[in-house]
């Protein structure tokens, strides 16, 4: 890793915004950071190599921080996500179920015997993904609310489910890492609340502003990474770590000056990184020397999303029920494991990939629907489907 490819890495990602510049089509900035990627990456030039283990610590770094931020844009402290909680709980275990049927029928289909891994997949969603569109799309409403509970609820799940369905005999020790973070995370709440409650939070911030020592952004940074730190150790991904702490953060209050920080860090160069590397990791080349992989794909994607709009029975609107099927980390990690572990079929892998980029295309889709229905400017005066 050098220079000059960071300084590729951060030109190529400029595609992000560049594509998201046009107000009309209401495209998500990780969109175009994620073709961006495929182009300089294994899928296309290899002008960068994503196993170099520095390009990959700082993408570890840049989703660790992007799930953080997520969990911190979450309402935690808004009454109507005591209602949202319920709803979206529900949602995600009827697509859960639905996930059932469809992920047997296509590993049946394909003779693959991975449908404990299809099921999972299917129920996915990625709070990394939707909950970035809904704030750069100023999307808003009850039905916003619900989605992202569900989102989240979903994601959590299935991140803990994945090392249950894809390396069963080291399930025990996923197992505890992820009660390990989760019960870290818990007493970090407890522990900063009380820093709040007592003023000792309020005394450091201004110390910290008067002094210009950022110590607010270094200790919120040295928390959220032992976290990451204890998910590594505990064989769990970051992105419960990343997003339990955001959530902690989201509970006791984030101030507004340590969210502009944490914007500049995060949106600025390190979440970017991290799209960029996503999508240099890809090499959907394998599709081409195993074609009915290509198929494999297209049923998990088109699956993912039609579990999830199937929702639509209990009241989720069409355009928040394509948009809560958008996945990334689960899809992403399980390809990553199986294929550490040698336990995909030749090209499956880049299916699991492929189903995943099809979801995040229908998203982009459905967000800008989204947009011109729970957009912000139109809170007002909803629109009905």
């Amino acid at each position: 890793m050098s220079f000059f490819s960071l300084s590729l890495i951060a030109a190529v990602a400029l595609l992000g915004p560049l594509l998201a510049l046009q107000a009309k089509w209401h495209l998500p900035v990780v969109l175009g950071q994620l073709l961006a990627g495929i182009v300089i990456g294994r899928t296309g030039f290899s002008l960068v190599d994503p196993a170099d283990p520095t390009f990959t610590l700082m993408a570890d770094v840049g989703f660790a921080l992007i799930m953080f931020v997520a969990g911190t844009h979450v309402p935690v402290r808004d009454q109507r996500i005591r209602t949202a909680l319920g709803s979206g709980a529900i949602r995600a275990g009827v697509a859960a179920a639905l996930a059932v049927a469809v992920g047997i029928g296509t590993a049946l289909a394909f003779a693959t015997g991975h449908a404990p891994l299809y099921i999972v997949l299917l129920a996915s969603s990625s709070a990394a993904l939707v909950l970035p569109i809904v704030d750069s799309l100023r999307l808003g409403g009850p039905g916003v609310l619900t989605m992202t509970a569900q989102v989240a609820i979903a994601d959590i799940a299935c991140i803990v489910a994945l090392p249950l369905v894809v390396d069963p005999p080291n399930a025990g020790r996923a197992a505890l890492g992820a009660l390990a973070v989760t019960a870290c995370a818990v007493v970090l709440f407890f522990v900063l609340r009380s820093l709040e409650r007592s003023g000792t939070r309020a005394r450091l911030h201004e110390v910290s502003e008067e002094r210009k020592f950022a110590l607010e952004l270094r200790i919120q940074l040295m928390l959220l990474f032992a976290l990451a730190g204890l998910a590594v150790f505990g064989h769990v991904s970051i992105m419960l770590a990343g997003f339990s702490f955001g959530l902690v953060v989201a509970a006791v209050g984030e101030p507004r000056r340590l969210a502009h920080q944490l914007f500049a860090v995060s949106d600025g160069f390190l979440g970017p990184l991290f799209f960029v590397w996503l999508g240099a990791s890809l090499n959907l080349r394998d599709l081409g020397t195993h074609p009915q992989m290509i198929l494999l794909g297209l049923c998990l994607g088109i699956g993912a999303i039609l579990v999830h709009v199937a929702m639509r029975v209990l009241g989720q609107p069409l355009p928040l029920g394509v948009l809560s099927a958008s996945q990334l980390g689960v899809p992403v990690a399980a390809a990553t494991i199986g294929t550490q572990l040698q336990l995909l079929h030749p090209g499956e892998a880049a299916a699991l990939i492929l189903g995943a980029l099809i979801t995040i295309g229908a998203s982009a889709v459905a967000g800008s629907r989204a947009a011109g229905l729970f957009g912000v400017a139109h809170l007002a005066q909803p629109k009905g489907l």
